[in-house]
């Protein structure tokens, strides 16, 4: 008998097949924390906390078992009994704990700091709701909550707890833990804080609640809409709440290591994962001043254990406060935060890098910059624009201090994981070293002219394809067919992503085919992505795609050659299935705005192309794998900037002399969509697109659509398409998070 059947019997008295797939997945999920319970260490006098509002962890019963080096036993019992691992991971559901490529890189960072064996634990807050659960009605993202918690879940309830005082009330935290289990290595913690006062029965209409009740609302949902002064409010004291709980967590563990306070930074670090944590900078000197150590030392001993990492050149995404929010809020922060201002003033006087501006608010990254010993960016081109323009200023004060960490992904989750088939090809022809030193991947590049490998890596594809076309079947009942080309584009709605170009490109298409030019393979373009409840626009976008799907699919001339997709509450869950049927993937972004992208990454390593701006991580991606295996268009960064800078760029001159962008625009108002969606909606997008285009869609248009035209035509070429998967694979070695955090503790963690 193996472990399963083992435990299986002691706790059923009878064999996996007579027993509830729930039954499998509990008995599976208290065997992995034993396990790892074994592989938990106290090792490393210096220890890493990774600070984030979100963690994107996924499902995590197959990846736990990987990890572990269990799955292949699990999964050949399993078979035994007539049940698949697939069946019992539909009963786990989803931690929401995340929504984007900040969460699901933080996630990927803790999996890998584990796998190297670092002394280092994630910090963040136990949503209840997550971002919110996405619905799609009469062509439109309606919202709703997204419970996860069960009676028997990963979250372990700890008995750690400690006072969080804010304006006027005091809230005792409660910690719960994730095991993080790394690859053959070691385990640490997901540190996830709550308060038992959360009622979760606050939430009536949709994703709407009572945004003052913070002590019932506090852990509710990840970034509470922030549309009203309340919900903005409310985001301090999450915050708040999750640094002052990190804070009070570090120095008790620092003390218990046998650190002094004074010595702290050879005990901690700590890494601030974008400006939501930022306040944990005067929240540590604000504990310190309480152990009676003096300012002066309080905020050296800080500005030496504290690192940010910037994950955006986008002025919004730089979180800025009014002050009078975290009077209300958090009123012990402020006296800290205007004497580290008044110490920047004395010191600099450029207003630009002051931490509290003219109109009051407080500059969370100024703060980071100046109290933190380390900057980093996260891919090339993002960190030297930081350098060279957005962060310019402080680059000239603080150049020590600015470094670039490409972002990565873990490949034991979006190979090993996601896609047996190519992880199974992988191991026959090169070995499985990969699977612990990515950068051995480069050996497959040997078999680029084998034509066997060639054809084997096709028939994983659309095996992975059908595999796709089956479960969009019968999840959301959507019909697709495998043998057309999937072209994919998954991640959150943003304008500066240009999800709104890919649509108007299925317009364009749509209108040739009804002009009898039929592409000579059947298109299948996918969408992915929730639009945050007050990104209005984005919303928008949302809309057309859904009124497109809806027309295309009742169009007998257009739908046996097009479809559209936009799968409902895109989640990682569906990424590990979209991602490996990928042929094509989307990496539009106007240049200059992505910072690195990470589904980029992940589609390489299934051996999918891009279709992509020389933005972000396509930068680099680019250099590795040469101008014949990725697909590059659009306007340089540079080129983008000068435009900003000069203000120059005007959408109706595009819409006006161009006929082609003119049909596509128009169209999102005409009569057909008028039939299928929401007038208001449609005209909002119409005149965005007229009147601002601010994301500049329609100059690179032109050049989008020629590209897309080449890569269809290239696809017809099986063995050269083939070849062209082969070297993505090959080269994908680099963007491994593995080698990622092994930088990170080489030049900033000295772990």
């Amino acid at each position: 008998m193996n472990a399963l059947e083992v435990k299986i019997k002691d706790a059923y008295g009878t064999d996996p097949g007579h027993v509830s797939n729930e039954q499998i997945y509990v008995t599976l999920l208290s065997m992995v924390k034993e396990e790892a319970a074994k592989k938990v260490s106290t090792e490393g006098k210096k220890k890493l906390y990774y600070i984030s509002a979100e963690f994107l962890i996924g499902k995590l019963l197959s990846n736990n078992l990987i990890n572990l080096g269990l799955y292949d036993e699990v999964e050949e019992c399993l078979q035994r009994y007539g049940k698949t691992m697939a069946e019992i991971e539909e009963v786990e559901p989803e931690p929401s704990l995340g929504n984007g490529g900040l969460g699901r890189l933080a996630a990927c960072f803790l999996d890998s700091i584990a796998t190297l064996g670092l002394n280092g634990d994630g910090v963040g807050l136990n949503y209840h709701f997550g971002l919110f659960r996405q619905i799609f009605e009469n062509n439109l993202q309606t919202e709703t909550p997204n419970p996860w918690i069960q009676d028997t879940s990963w979250l372990t309830k700890t008995d750690t707890s400690y006072q969080v005082d804010f304006g006027g009330m005091t809230l005792t935290s409660r910690m719960y833990d994730i095991d993080v289990v790394g690859y053959h290595g070691r385990t640490t913690k997901l540190h996830l804080f709550d308060v038992d006062t959360v009622d979760e029965s606050l939430v009536n209409d949709g994703i709407s609640f009572d945004k003052n009740d913070i002590a019932k609302n506090l852990t509710l949902f990840l970034y509470p809409d922030d549309s009203d002064e309340a919900g903005r409010i409310l985001r301090v004291y999450q915050q708040y709440f999750m640094v002052s709980n990190a804070a009070q967590l570090i120095l008790d563990e620092a003390v218990e290591r046998g650190s002094n306070l004074h010595d702290l930074a050879d005990y901690v670090t700590v890494q601030i994962n974008d400006t939501h944590p930022s306040m944990v900078i005067p929240e540590l000197i604000r504990l310190l001043l309480k152990k009676g150590i003096l300012m002066d030392e309080a905020i050296e001993i800080v500005t030496n254990t504290c690192a940010y990492t910037n994950h955006t050149i986008l002025a919004e995404a730089l979180e800025k406060w009014p002050a009078h929010y975290l009077q209300k809020a958090v009123p012990s922060l402020l006296p800290i935060i205007y004497e580290l201002n008044n110490r920047v003033n004395e010191k600099f006087h450029d207003k630009s890098v002051a931490i509290i501006d003219d109109e009051d608010r407080i500059h969370m990254a100024h703060m980071d910059i100046h109290y933190g010993y380390s900057v980093n960016g996260v891919a090339y081109l993002h960190t030297e624009i930081l350098k060279n323009s957005e962060l310019n200023n402080f680059y000239k004060i603080y150049p020590e201090k600015f470094n670039n960490k490409t972002n990565g992904i873990t490949f034991r989750r979006w190979l090993l994981q996601c896609n047996h088939p190519l992880a199974d090809l992988l191991t026959e022809l090169i070995g499985d070293g990969y699977k612990k030193d990515a950068t051995e991947l480069e050996k497959l590049s040997s078999y680029a002219n084998d034509s066997v490998v060639l054809e084997k890596l096709l028939d994983v594809k659309q095996g992975k394809k059908r595999e796709l076309a089956a479960y969009l079947k019968e999840t959301q009942n959507i019909d697709i067919n495998p043998d057309s080309i999937f072209d994919i584009q998954i991640k959150r709605l943003h304008e500066y992503k240009r999800q709104q170009m890919n649509a108007l490109y299925v317009i364009d298409k749509y209108f040739e085919i009804k002009e009898g030019k039929l592409p000579k393979r059947p298109i299948t373009v996918i969408f992915g992505a929730k639009a945050a409840p007050a990104y209005v626009i984005a919303k928008d976008i949302i809309h057309v795609i859904l009124c497109l799907q809806e027309i295309i699919a009742n169009d007998p001339e257009v739908s046996p050659y097009l479809s559209v997709v936009m799968v409902e509450n895109y989640n990682v869950t569906l990424a590990e299935k979209l991602i490996p049927a990928a042929d094509i993937h989307e990496q539009i972004s106007l240049a200059s705005k992505e910072a690195s992208g990470t589904s980029n990454m992940k589609f390489m390593l299934n051996g999918a192309v891009a279709i992509g701006t020389e933005d972000g991580a396509n930068v680099e991606m680019h250099q590795f794998v040469g101008d014949d295996n990725i697909y590059i268009f659009g306007e340089s960064s540079d080129a983008v900037i000068e435009h900003y800078e000069k203000a120059d760029y005007v959408s109706r001159d595009y819409y006006e002399q161009d006929p082609t962008i003119r049909r596509a625009v128009d169209f999102l108002v005409s009569d057909t969509m008028m039939a299928v969606g929401q007038r208001e909606n449609l005209e909002r997008l119409y005149k965005e697109l007229l009147n601002k285009d601010w994301f500049m869609t329609l100059p690179d248009f032109e050049d989008y659509k020629k590209t897309k035209e080449r890569i269809y035509e290239d696809y017809e070429d099986r063995m050269a398409w083939a070849k062209k998967m082969l070297i993505n694979i090959s080269k994908a070695g680099f963007f491994s998070s593995d080698r990622t955090i092994a930088q990170y503790n080489e030049d900033i963690w000295h772990l």
